[in-house]
């Protein structure tokens, strides 16, 4: 199914020369499926109120600390500090009551060919940098190469980006390397604009700027905010811009209604949420539901003036596990692996750490209609076929589910099938060490980074211990475990990948095989299987719908029954407290888990009814 394009009437002295020399028409709007729902005319999205309030200060909370704002590096180096992402506009932005389509923001309108060869980007004239000098093409060039080159997570994104060209006054043109990639026109649109000329010149001290390196000088932006003023490690505080150029966009009207959201860092969850308490932040997302079923009894909640709300995520999937390094020697045989699993009780610690709320993770696209179920059959099938002889025999032949524990008697069978496996792969436990066949004891280090993923990997311990594993547990500080994560300097971590409703080059970088050695990659497990990355290709080359939903499904199963991972639990809605000073349009889009806190805005007369903040 080609995507489904709407005519940008904006432009239509173009669309005339396009049509005498039968060119691809230019269009207001690229979608991967269906029909585009906002014509080419909107004033604004449904899910908006259009005279939202302008006003007023957010204060957000962030885990960790930072030191570097330039997002070209963030992959491989410092932390950035998520305030960075917040100054910068990309090309096309998406709608959130539709499953994947973009409209124009920096572009005005897109134009591609049938076979998805290249597309072309038409910049705004009115674009503006907050310095006042226009968005150029050679920006969007600039862009592209730079991210390309210093961010591993942009090279594998655009890794079939080829060429990137001026080709009119305002018009970008990106080559791609292939044919039938229906995904590079639309994810083209994603690509963040850096400023070309800020990035070449020289800082207040006169020295050159170095976009390969990490910096705290706030850079300069495009979009409704700019860096106000920061404390590095602690706050960074952004300001709404007065005369921004792109206020009364369609895609703009009616959100960033904030004049200042200020970003402030904790070290962890657990002093985040006493601070939250205190009325020292406006909001909180939660993802323990112990603190969500205990620590949300304080007097605001009580008195109403904090709210818990949960809103339903629908916009993607996700696989949150114990990730077993592949570059680790032991770890290679995926009997061991699978082992691993079998050891993991599930059900008894969603009993004792989460009070039943979470439901055990059986693919790496959970809660989508990606997920593979049963046995393969129909498309899915064929599609297996062209890799048989390098999968599992068992992809075929048994529909793949976790072990399940809960009770003594699960769990000791489940430990005689661990131990069974662990036999068969040649290990064996000598005075209650789990050894190889060469005599060389089995142990793990579990890398955490914070007290909740800790409280996780304590009570995973004794059960590899229980099968002879060594197993010890090291919690580090924010930076070195990010370090530590970009240097794959690690046995095992809690690691997670988020799943959009349309896959595609994205795999490649969490499961390609010329990521698994790239420092800073998403592949955190180390995979390098040509089975996988042929299932990827035809993933990114999908023809349709059908055809893309059926060999992910197909990923699914191959990478599942590798037994990668320990897959762990998930929960379908995000969770939020609030103090109840602020308000938004109702109904909240279908994608857009409750639109915090871009669809909000500040609501004097509920502020004046709580009180003032501490």
């Amino acid at each position: 199914m080609a995507p489904a394009l709407g005519i940008a009437t904006s432009v239509p002295a173009l669309e005339s020369a396009h049509a005498q020399s039968r060119e691809p028409a230019w269009r207001h709007a690229l979608s991967l499926f269906g029909d585009i729902k906002y014509p080419a005319d909107f004033k604004r999205f449904d899910y908006v109120n259009p005279d939202a309030p302008k006003g007023g200060v957010t204060r957000l909370i962030s885990i960790g600390t930072f030191d570097n704002f330039n997002i070209a590096v963030a992959g491989i180096k410092g932390s950035l500090a998520p305030a960075a992402m917040q100054i910068y506009e990309t090309l096309m932005s998406k709608s959130l009551d539709e499953v994947v389509t973009e409209y124009g923001l920096l572009a005005e309108a897109a134009a591609h060919p049938d076979d998805f060869s290249w597309v072309i980007y038409r910049l705004r004239k009115e674009a503006r940098w907050h310095d006042g000098k226009p968005v150029t093409p050679d920006d969007v060039i600039f862009s592209m190469e730079v991210l390309k080159k210093y961010s591993p997570m942009y090279a594998s994104y655009y890794r079939h980006v080829i060429k990137t060209e001026k080709t009119g006054e305002r018009d970008i043109k990106f080559s791609f390397d292939a044919t039938g990639n229906r995904e590079l026109p639309t994810i083209v649109g994603e690509l963040p604009v850096l400023p070309k000329h800020y990035w070449e010149g020289t800082d207040s001290q006169g020295r050159k700027r170095d976009i390969s390196a990490t910096t705290l000088e706030p850079p300069l932006g495009s979009g409704p905010y700019r860096i106000k003023e920061f404390v590095a490690g602690r706050s960074a505080r952004l300001e709404r811009v007065k005369d921004y150029w792109g206020a009364n966009l369609p895609v703009r009207i009616g959100q960033d209604n904030f004049d200042e959201m200020r970003f402030e860092y904790f070290r962890d969850n657990l002093v985040a949420l006493e601070a939250f308490k205190a009325d020292q932040a406006d909001w909180i997302s939660e993802n323990s539901a112990k603190q969500w079923a205990t620590q949300y009894d304080f007097p605001a909640v009580a008195e109403k003036r904090v709210v818990k709300e949960e809103f339903p995520i629908n916009d993607s999937g996700r696989m949150q596990a114990f990730v077993l390094n592949l570059r680790r020697e032991q770890f290679k045989d995926a009997r061991l692996r699978r082992a691993f699993n079998y050891a993991f009780d599930f059900e008894e610690m969603n009993k004792q750490l989460f009070y039943g709320q979470y439901k055990r993770i059986n693919s790496y696209f959970e809660g989508t209609e990606l997920a593979s179920s049963g046995l393969p059959e129909g498309t899915e099938l064929e599609i297996l076929e062209t890799v048989r002889d390098k999968v599992p025999a068992d992809v075929f032949s048994k529909p793949y589910v976790n072990p399940v524990g809960g009770n003594p008697e699960s769990v000791r069978a489940n430990l005689r099938e661990s131990a069974r496996l662990l036999k068969e792969a040649g290990f064996e436990v000598r005075d209650q060490k789990l050894v190889d066949a060469a005599g060389k004891p089995v142990t793990v280090e579990i890398l955490v980074q914070d007290p909740s993923a800790e409280r996780i990997a304590l009570f995973y311990k004794p059960s590899l211990e229980r099968i002879g594993v060594t197993t010890s547990i090291r919690i580090v500080d924010d930076a070195q475990y990010q370090n530590r994560l970009r240097g794959f300097d690690f046995d095992m971590i809690i690691d997670q990948w988020g799943e959009s409703l349309s896959p595609g080059n994205e795999q490649r970088e969490f499961w390609g095989s010329q990521t698994a050695d790239q420092p800073g990659s998403k592949n955190t497990i180390g995979i390098k299987n040509s089975a996988v990355d042929e299932l990827i290709d035809k993933i990114i080359f999908a023809k349709g719908r059908a055809s893309l939903v059926a060999t992910t499904r197909a990923l699914d199963r191959v990478l599942l029954w590798n037994f990668y991972v320990v897959p762990q639990f998930t929960y379908g809605f995000a969770r939020y407290a609030i103090w109840d000073r602020f308000s938004h349009a109702d109904p909240l889009p279908k994608y857009g888990r409750g639109g915090l806190p871009s669809l909000w805005w500040f609501d004097a007369d509920k502020a004046a009814k709580i009180g003032k903040r501490s």
